[in-house]
């Protein structure tokens, strides 16, 4: 169905709203309506699930909207259709709604499931990448699969060493550069000793280590770098 019928909009305004009753006596009228798929305007389409956790997320009531769904039959690792392939736990991890993210992997979502729009990765890197460190934690403690890049960016010093045998030149400099954009002096010190460029520049982004530091606020750490050679990428 297109998102503007009115079936779309009731359940979306539901779901958004954080209305229980709503929601429940819209899923009653329609047995199919828990798995149906909202298009855009793009021609990509969404679950119920995915409007759940579209940017910026944190419904009220969220993780009884998780329960409400599952319970009608909802997929928690349907994955969004078009111009990527995530799951709604992606999306949760994205928006940094750790309830929600809760709620689907006790409903038993993947919580290592591919194709995050983040390198074609895991939820894990979508929730480091765009810095929402809750997320991102709580997926470790729940037991994510966890990179050289993902132990660096969030301070994981014992995974980080069980990782580091066998890594390429560019894994380390990846992998420095996430430890700047989390802050993680440490870690970073680390990479830098193992020969990591300082001014590596990522293929996802035109930002320096030193810009990745000073963007999310860690002006200690970007002084550190400025003092190894760090530059802004406009001054290379």
């Amino acid at each position: 169905m297109r998102g503007d019928e009115p079936l779309a909009s009731a359940v979306t305004a539901a779901i958004r709203g954080g209305d229980l009753a709503g929601l429940r006596r819209l899923l009653a009228g329609d047995a199919e309506l828990a798995r149906a798929r909202i298009v855009d305007d793009s021609g990509g389409s969404r679950t119920l699930m995915h409007v759940l956790t579209d940017w910026p997320a944190k419904c009220p009531n969220g993780a009884q909207t998780v329960a409400v769904l599952v319970a009608a039959g909802a997929d928690v690792n349907a994955r969004f259709e078009g111009m990527h392939s995530e799951t709604p736990l992606q999306w949760a991890a994205s928006a940094d709604d750790v309830e929600v993210l809760d709620a689907l992997l006790d409903a038993g979502a993947d919580i290592d499931a591919d194709g995050a729009v983040i390198g074609g990765g895991t939820a894990l890197a979508d929730a480091r990448a765009f810095a929402q460190w809750r997320a991102a934690h709580r997926l470790v403690e729940r037991g994510a699969r966890v990179t050289l890049t993902d132990a660096a960016t969030l301070g994981l010093r014992d995974d980080l060493e069980r990782l580091l045998p066998g890594a390429t030149a560019d894994e380390v400099d990846a992998a420095f550069w996430g430890a700047c954009h989390g802050g993680q002096r440490e870690c970073a010190e680390r990479l830098l000793g193992l020969g990591a460029e300082v001014n590596w520049l990522p293929p996802w982004e035109p930002l320096t280590p030193f810009d990745a530091a000073l963007r999310n606020g860690f002006d200690a750490l970007a002084g550190w770098l400025r003092r190894h050679g760090g530059k802004h990428a406009t001054k290379l």
